[in-house]
């Protein structure tokens, strides 16, 4: 396994300063945004593209500082009712699609996307359960009519310019938002579709990352290495869902937090021993959104944490069998 780092958190900094701060502290892979909500700035695919000596002063820039990418990331809801925002969607992950093409980078991650209940919505819809009857027609529609042909023809524009994993972040507000609906669009779409495991979106609704990790087992495309904290006295009196502002840390049911800080380190053994144990053997990518610590602070307490819990060599033959 790798340590690696999700760039949003370096966004105040240039890309070679943020390259060169990472290697210092001994972290040689990066997850790049190249649109959408993680944003551009430090990979604009139109900018790359535009010369072949772009694109080499690029690689040579990452090969400088002892660098590699991890995947190449345009989080973002292609599948929006509103047209114009579907298509500025759409865009940018065909053009994060083409930017890995010419850096040699075969993954690429984002959202799945969440349509609204009919061609005229405004807004995504997002069914959490299946009363009224209303909502399964919703749910029913948006999976045949919206969600498997856009992405059977995304994947299709993949394979084409060499993209073998497109790897969703099983995210609420989106269609897929756990392993059984990530696997529903496995099986509808074909194997280039896999999850970037979370493991803070799956705590708050309950969902046991280690459970999720086995029953995912081959279609891990890359992990994301962020923490969240449960507030019981929250929850037990509102519950886990919660749309107040991520800042009212104090009134939420759970916010997220650094690694090691919503969990303790014996669970995040559990959970690299777990990937270990269904072959991951990738990058584990620090995507730091912790409100109570500074961007500088928070990443470097999660790289100090995570260079303790990670399995890095090959164990070989169990000498004791």
């Amino acid at each position: 396994m790798k340590l690696g780092v999700m760039n949003p958190v370096l966004r105040a900094m240039d890309f070679e300063t943020a390259l060169k701060y990472l290697n210092s502290l001994g972290v040689h892979s990066i997850e790049i945004g190249a649109g959408g909500y993680p944003g551009d700035f430090h990979l604009d695919p139109q900018k790359l593209l535009e010369s072949s000596e772009s694109v080499d002063n690029y690689k040579a820039l990452l090969k400088k500082y002892d660098m590699e990418i991890s995947g190449i990331s345009c989080h973002g809801n292609p599948l929006h009712p509103q047209k114009d925002i579907a298509a500025r969607f759409d865009r940018e992950f065909r053009g994060a699609i083409l930017a890995a093409e010419a850096l040699g980078v075969d993954t690429v991650i984002g959202f799945s996307g969440c349509p609204g209940d009919c061609d005229s919505s405004m807004y995504p819809n997002w069914v959490v359960c299946p009363w009224p009857n209303d909502n399964l027609t919703i749910l029913k529609w948006q999976w045949e009519e919206k969600v498997i042909p856009y992405w059977i023809e995304m994947a299709a524009f993949a394979k084409a310019h060499g993209i073998k994993k497109i790897a969703f972040e099983m995210h609420p507000a989106f269609v897929v938002y756990n392993p059984e609906t990530l696997l529903k669009l496995r099986d509808a779409v074909g194997d280039i579709i896999g999850a970037n495991l979370d493991p803070s979106h799956l705590y708050w609704q309950g969902i046991d990352p280690c459970a999720a990790i086995k029953a995912l087992k081959g279609a891990i495309y890359h992990f994301h290495a962020k923490d969240t904290l449960i507030d019981r006295r929250n929850t037990e009196v509102n519950g886990v869902l919660d749309t107040k502002s991520y800042d009212r840390i104090d009134e939420r049911s759970w916010v997220f937090r650094t690694v090691g800080y919503g969990h303790n380190k014996l669970e995040w053994n559990r959970i690299i021993s777990t990937l270990r144990t269904v072959g991951y053997d990738g990058v584990i990518s620090i995507e730091h959104e912790d409100a109570l610590m500074s961007q500088k602070e928070g990443l470097e307490k999660a790289i100090a944490f995570l260079k303790d819990v990670l399995i890095t060599e090959d164990a070989g033959q169990a000498y004791w069998i």
